[in-house]
């Protein structure tokens, strides 16, 4: 299995994943965003960063690359797609995944650990069982997570909520556990396929212990794994 990673002008994640996927022995390869063919690639990640400057607002120019054409045709196939940070920013632009992500609350930047609990959902891209608590580095300033109440609720109803911010021993505080505001205490979604998911934490800080731990090993493995058994 052959991960394709997108590179914007202004991304500076990539390196990261690719770090990570190498760490895990899986094969991977950059794709520029001037790229229009996916051939060979059997997922694809957008990174994290800041695509374009994030100009206009986070994502919004990079929706409009040449390779972002070539993404939404993988995904209507059923390709797996992942976003992570800016990329899930460049995915609710694209209209690939619902709601936006708006300003953290309080305006500040947000480097920290945090604890998600695993929903259950239709995501291919974490096998978890529901209730598992994971920790992983957030580094954002605009991954407050949007919707209206009717995409809320499809949301919920379909089982495209993946990831909730939550206490330490997985129950949200009653206030709210989301440290940037999120809806709900959003921090990722997937389509109702499942093939497409994106999320605020970053998986691929959190795969060598000695950088921040393992739990972000479960995207990336729970994919390959997903593909294996079907390609099986």
């Amino acid at each position: 299995m052959r991960f394709g990673i997108v590179v914007f002008p202004g991304s500076n994640c990539e390196q990261d994943v690719k770090h990570a996927l190498d760490l895990l022995g899986m094969d991977s390869r950059y794709v520029w965003h001037g790229e229009t063919d996916l051939s060979g690639v059997d997922a694809v990640v957008l990174p994290g960063g800041f695509s374009y400057g994030d100009y206009i607002r986070c994502g919004a120019v990079a929706r409009f690359s040449p390779v972002m054409s070539e993404v939404v045709r993988f995904a209507e196939r059923g390709g797996p797609v992942l976003g992570i940070c800016n990329g899930f920013q460049v995915l609710t632009e694209a209209h690939l995944l619902p709601g936006a992500l708006l300003r953290n609350r309080g305006l500040k930047f947000i480097c920290k650990q945090v604890t998600l609990r695993v929903e259950e959902s239709a995501c291919q891209w974490v096998d978890a069982e529901p209730g598992t608590v994971l920790r992983i580095p957030i580094n954002h300033n605009e991954g407050n997570y949007f919707c209206d109440s009717q995409t809320l609720a499809r949301l919920k109803g379909n089982g495209q909520v993946v990831l909730r911010y939550c206490e330490p021993d997985g129950y949200r505080a009653p206030g709210g556990s989301a440290p940037n505001g999120a809806l709900d205490d959003i921090a990722g979604i997937c389509n109702e396929r499942g093939n497409v998911f994106g999320l605020m934490p970053h998986p691929e800080r959190a795969v060598d212990p000695v950088t921040g731990g393992t739990d972000g090993r479960i995207v990336f493995e729970s994919i390959v794994r997903r593909m294996a058994a079907i390609g099986g």
